[in-house]
């Protein structure tokens, strides 16, 4: 605080007061604080007053997740929060929503309150910001997806084998001409399932129209609007691929609007709530998000014990075949 404030030119007393949000402070001197702050990379520490160990353990874990209301997402903050209740710890549990920017706000804001270590889920986006973090001694573990130009443990799916899996069902049943419908190419576990996609094509010699693989889905949405115009086209795809469970609660809205439930066949990538209790039941390559949060949480515990091996191991976690009726609906006949 006092660097800061010799580099703003005010009191230490007036750094304070921006700092804690109050009144009676000029939005010049607010900025020129703000400005210092940054330039230095200073963070206010909230729990320093309350410490009185000599160790700094908070007992208190960040978990940054892309979205707490989607069920994958709420799947792995269940898995940590029980591996940290064991460990006797908390979890601080926030949403990206797929934005760099905000990632960088929330990571900041962790810190600050002196969380042991992070789990994150990565938004699209350079996480090197985050090296000298590590390198100071906070361990990072990212879930779900790697981080780029960062070297850090992770822990997720496989998701290049679970795609496969999921095509190659289909292409087993006899359809040629299967949809893929994905994420944002920047999410990296989006071009993973879209590399199996194209992997079990390739090994089967079978070829798609480009405009039958559609990315850039991010919401039921967008999915249901792009499952509509598949199959209302003049050529529409005999089965789907949904690389995402929000995307598979699209098609499914979409196939049961337009009365094709039982004669396009779906698999998706996730399992979707209640998919099993539908008319049709509804196929999916199933994550195991419980082992993923739990695996993740474990090795960052293990890296508080005490760990101190080289940062960057990854853990591919299997997915299971939930073989359903839309994962056994045939083409039509020629």
């Amino acid at each position: 605080m006092k660097e800061v404030a010799r580099l703003a030119g005010v009191s230490i007393k007036t750094v304070s007061r921006v700092i804690n949000g109050e009144q009676h402070v000029s939005a010049a001197v607010t900025e020129r604080v703000n400005k210092a702050a940054a330039q230095l990379d200073y963070r206010p520490d909230f729990t320093a007053r309350s410490l009185r160990q000599s160790s700094r353990a908070t007992k208190t874990v960040g978990l940054i997740l892309d979205s707490v209301d989607n069920p994958f997402s709420a799947g792995l903050l269940r898995a940590v929060e029980d591996a940290a209740t064991a460990e006797g710890s908390a979890v601080l549990a926030t949403s990206v929503d797929e934005d760099p920017d905000r990632a960088r706000r929330l990571v900041r804001t962790l810190l600050s309150r002196q969380v042991d270590g992070l789990i994150i889920a990565a938004a699209s986006g350079d996480q090197s910001y985050l090296a000298r973090e590590i390198a100071a001694g906070t361990p990072v573990v990212f879930i779900d997806r790697p981080p780029e130009n960062l070297t850090a443990d992770t822990v997720m799916a496989d998701n290049v084998g679970g795609a496969y899996a999921g095509v190659d069902q289909l292409l087993a049943v006899g359809h040629h001409d299967i949809a893929f419908l994905g994420d944002h190419l920047t999410i990296r576990t989006a071009a993973e399932r879209l590399e199996g996609f194209r992997s079990a094509l390739a090994d089967h010699g079978a070829t798609v129209p480009e405009e039958h693989v559609v990315v850039g889905l991010h919401s039921p949405e967008a999915a249901e609007s792009a499952v509509r115009s598949l199959l209302l086209s003049r050529q529409p795809p005999t089965a789907l691929f949904t690389a995402q469970n929000l995307i598979t609660i699209g098609a499914i809205r979409a196939l049961r609007d337009l009365g094709l439930q039982d004669r396009v066949a779906l698999i998706g990538f996730d399992d979707v709530p209640l998919s099993d209790l539908l008319d049709p039941p509804v196929a999916v390559v199933e994550q195991r998000v419980y082992e993923i949060g739990r695996t993740a949480a474990q090795l960052l515990f293990q890296r508080l014990a005490g760990i101190r091996s080289e940062p960057g191991e990854l853990l591919r976690i299997p997915t299971d075949m939930r073989l359903r009726a839309t994962g056994t609906i045939p083409p039509p006949p020629a």
